[in-house]
């Protein structure tokens, strides 16, 4: 699904997100989603979102939803 659409994006997913200092590798983190921190309902490079762990990335990959 789109990480790009807030929508789309639900506390408790399984996401795959892409951290600020990770931008330029390309390199993704796997989490769950502890909170959505974008308000808009989309942004073209992926909604932010708080993973349980504490990390903070954006949204590139959608695994499966709770």
């Amino acid at each position: 699904m789109d990480g790009t659409i807030r929508a789309n994006i639900k506390v408790g997913d399984e996401v795959e997100v892409i951290k600020k200092q990770h931008q330029r590798s390309g390199e993704l983190t796997w989490g769950i989603v502890k909170g959505i921190l974008t308000k808009a309902p989309k942004h073209h490079h992926g909604i932010k979102v708080i993973l349980v762990t504490g990390e903070v990335g954006r949204v590139k990959n959608i695994l499966s939803e709770d």
